[in-house]
């Protein structure tokens, strides 16, 4: 077959890839053909620095040595091994390296994508109140917030919260007990932000109060909302919620696709208010942005409700082909390895208030409503009226405008409608990182300008 040149390559990208969240109609095609640290090369030669960490996974840059030897060394064994009957050593150490990093949460169940991995939490939950010590099979319900995002499969999207992306699916869901998502930038009025966590514990109380005996679990973002435009919570929030779940005997997903693996400057986002969900969910940053992996953590209260006798039919009867993939496996093992020999979570702090420097001259632009940042997460969220927090109507493409013209500078930025997100690889330098504050500056002022 004769290698297609770029012409053809962008044609068949046109009329045969779907494009996930695309108007292909609309559609560009943009191809990288390679990358290395956190910068992509287009097939011209062209580069870009990764601003969004190839959409949230890559960690430590991509062709990082470590990782590639990882994946060449474990090509040289089995690429492939069920976990339906049988495992990998590869895989079994990647187990019991996550229980050592996450403690109370000694047991993992494998998937492959940070979607499944929130669908394999949602039916833990259920199953447990169904077998648990003592049943309590009215727990079939779910707490979720608004804006909320789980993924894009049906459970994880029943409790997600992004109208825009899922109303479409309505009909097709189920239901849950909705909360106001904990927003500190637009407070409802009357309520000041030192007073934020206090307001929306109150509608936590009250509706686990009101529907504890039928709520199997509440499912949570720790501390930022991403997909919702790096919305951050206020602090204490996350630990109020779980002191009111226990109280209440109603499990705590925390969903840490996105928020975990050093994102928030800690390893996991949990730790920075003490917290220990009873399940865990991992995925994205998980294998260092090389392969789709994905996990479930689980307590040994919730393992043990799935012990039994073969007739008692205990079993959680769920599975992924490439769940455990020792591919995956071996990546994500030496991704972790990489932090520990590069000591990520303490390089990042320089850059964590780099970060802030750049945020803090930005926030004063007038069509910038707020900046928001949780270590190397940060949101620029365009607005019409600085004063009255008006935002720009979605259908102007402000967000998308602004980073269309960041790609001019050679940074490689996504929007969240008209939130600009910055959230580059831990392995940033602080040079790069000035460069796509300076492009992501520039880009804003381009989107506003009428």
């Amino acid at each position: 077959m004769v290698e297609p040149g770029m012409k053809e390559l962008e044609t068949w990208d046109r009329e045969h890839v779907w494009h996930a969240f695309t108007q292909m109609a609309e559609h560009v095609p943009f191809l990288i053909r390679e990358a290395h640290g956190c910068t992509l090369v287009d097939m011209q030669g062209r580069e870009y620095l990764d601003g969004v960490s190839s959409l949230w996974c890559n960690i430590h840059g991509h062709r990082h040595p470590r990782l590639d030897e990882a994946i060449r060394r474990q090509l040289d064994e089995v690429a492939h091994v069920t976990l339906l009957g049988m495992s990998h050593p590869t895989t079994v150490k990647l187990a019991r390296r996550l229980a050592e990093i996450a403690p109370g949460l000694p047991h993992v169940f494998f998937s492959d994508s940070g979607a499944s991995a929130v669908e394999v939490a949602l039916k833990l939950a259920f199953q447990y109140w169904q077998q648990c010590e003592r049943p309590q099979p009215r727990k079939t319900k779910y707490l979720a917030f608004e804006h909320a995002y789980h993924g894009d499969t049906l459970g994880s999207v029943s409790v997600g919260g992004v109208a825009r992306f899922h109303a479409m699916f309505r009909p097709l869901l189920f239901e849950v007990v909705r909360l106001p998502a904990p927003d500190t930038y637009r407070l409802p009025a009357g309520v000041i932000p030192e007073t934020a966590c206090e307001h929306y514990l109150a509608f936590v109380e009250q509706a686990i109060e009101e529907n504890h005996q039928e709520l199997a679990a509440v499912v949570i973002e720790p501390l930022v909302q991403a997909a919702a435009g790096m919305l951050m919570h206020p602090s204490g929030f996350l630990a109020g919620v779980r002191e009111i779940t226990r109280r209440h005997n109603v499990l705590l997903i925390a969903d840490e696709v996105a928020v975990g693996m050093g994102r928030t400057g800690t390893m996991f986002a949990c730790e920075q208010e003490l917290v220990v969900p009873d399940l865990l969910c991992l995925g994205k940053g998980l294998t260092g942005g090389y392969l789709p992996l994905a996990a479930t953590l689980a307590t040994d209260k919730i393992w043990r409700a799935f012990l039994g006798k073969y007739e008692e039919s205990k079993t959680f009867f769920h599975g992924h082909t490439y769940g455990g993939n020792p591919l995956g496996a071996a990546a994500a093992l030496a991704t972790l390895d990489v932090f520990e020999e590069e000591q990520t979570l303490a390089a990042m702090q320089p850059k964590v208030q780099r970060l802030a420097e750049h945020l803090a001259r930005i926030s004063s632009h007038p069509h910038i409503g707020d900046v928001r940042q949780r270590g190397l997460m940060a949101g620029i969220e365009l607005v019409r009226d600085k004063t009255t927090k008006e935002p720009y109507p979605w259908s102007e493409q402000r967000g998308i405008l602004a980073c269309r013209h960041a790609l001019s500078h050679g940074v490689w930025l996504r929007p969240l409608g008209n939130v600009v997100v910055i959230l580059p690889p831990l392995a940033i330098s602080l040079a790069e990182l000035d460069r796509i504050c300076l492009a992501a500056e520039a880009g804003i002022d381009e989107a506003t300008r009428k």
